[in-house]
């Protein structure tokens, strides 16, 4: 296709709410090496997302956010052999989803399964590539362990349940409703359970005979770091997504560290090294990608057009949605 020179997109006018998302023209940038770029079908949005819109903050010099999309390869970079024009990928960006074009590091391009739509597609990336990272490169999760994920349903709690399941692994989750706690045993989470219940840590002990969780992902800011500490197996390992809208100070229990040997790490996708990020890609299209379109798919809460992205923004953070909200650009 012949490429405009300028593009529609979702700019970050200032820092705030949901209204600084404004519609503008921006140009078309071109790809440099080891880049392409998409012509973009749709978009995921994000917490991060929302995060990032409410600090006014503009990451690799794009005003426009967004994270994950799924689009057509319209564009190479010089050295770039390895992808044809017109394929259709699913893919993990450092921003500029909210757009008609964005550019992708090619080793973060993945091939979209025959099984998913575009708009399914959009909602990929960034869940699969959060999950897969903390819980099997920073928590080394193993075979026979059990994990817990806080919020269950969320974007990347609904379809690290499908897959790890699918690959048998045990995982519980925690949710905030009678709803959501019954989509995310339907998910593949062992058991499901309220975040807010006073026994949650008993709970968690009972469903796993008394040996606790291995791996624990949390997206609260640490609002359970005491049930937490309690329900963790010796030699567990927890990991914060979330510092919170004002940076968490966590008040860590040091005596059930110390005698469990606990270790609380934490990490952000978006600042991870592209060859980290790699690596994770190959992972992912070895055990992840032969589900998709089967035994996982991503749940759609709302798909709007990407002229309502504020609207979005306000669904989101009403936190009443269960999977992915994402953004249709040309489906």
């Amino acid at each position: 296709m012949t490429l405009p020179a300028q593009q529609k997109a979702i700019i970050i006018a200032a820092k705030g709410g949901p209204e600084v998302l404004q519609q503008s023209d921006i140009p078309v940038p071109q790809p440099k090496a080891g880049q392409i770029l998409i012509r973009i079908a749709a978009a995921g949005v994000n917490r991060h997302d929302c995060n990032q819109r409410a600090a006014g903050a503009h990451h690799d010099g794009t005003p426009v956010p967004g994270i994950e999309a799924s689009g057509h390869v319209v564009a190479l970079g010089p050295d770039v052999t390895h992808l044809a024009l017109g394929t259709p990928v699913i893919a993990l960006l450092q921003g500029g989803g909210y757009g008609e074009f964005a550019l992708v590091q090619s080793e973060l391009a993945m091939p979209l399964p025959d099984g998913l739509t575009m708009t399914e597609a959009a909602g990929v990336a960034e869940a699969l590539f959060t999950a897969w990272w903390n819980f099997f490169f920073l928590m080394d999760l193993r075979p026979g362990e059990v994990a817990l994920i806080h919020g269950g349903t969320s974007g990347v709690g609904h379809l690290a349940l499908q897959a790890m399941s699918a690959l048998n692994y045990r995982v519980i989750a925690t949710a905030g409703s009678q709803a959501k706690i019954a989509a995310a045993r339907d998910f593949g989470a062992m058991a499901a359970f309220d975040y807010r219940a006073p026994d949650l840590a008993d709970l968690v002990l009972e469903a796993t005979d008394g040996r606790g969780v291995n791996a624990l992902l949390d997206v609260s800011a640490g609002d359970h770091i005491a049930a937490d500490f309690a329900m963790m197996a010796p030699d567990g390992r927890i990991a914060h997504l979330s510092p919170g809208p004002a940076g968490a100070v966590l008040p860590v229990p040091l005596r059930l560290l110390m005698t469990k040997r606990l270790r609380v790490t934490g990490s952000m996708l978006r600042p991870l090294a592209l060859p980290q990020k790699a690596q994770v890609a190959d992972r992912l299209r070895e055990e992840v990608w032969p589900l998709l379109g089967t035994k996982v798919r991503p749940h759609i809460h709302m798909a709007l057009p990407l002229r309502d992205a504020a609207q979005a923004h306000r669904e989101m953070e009403k936190g009443r949605h269960i999977g992915k909200i994402i953004l249709e650009v040309a489906v």
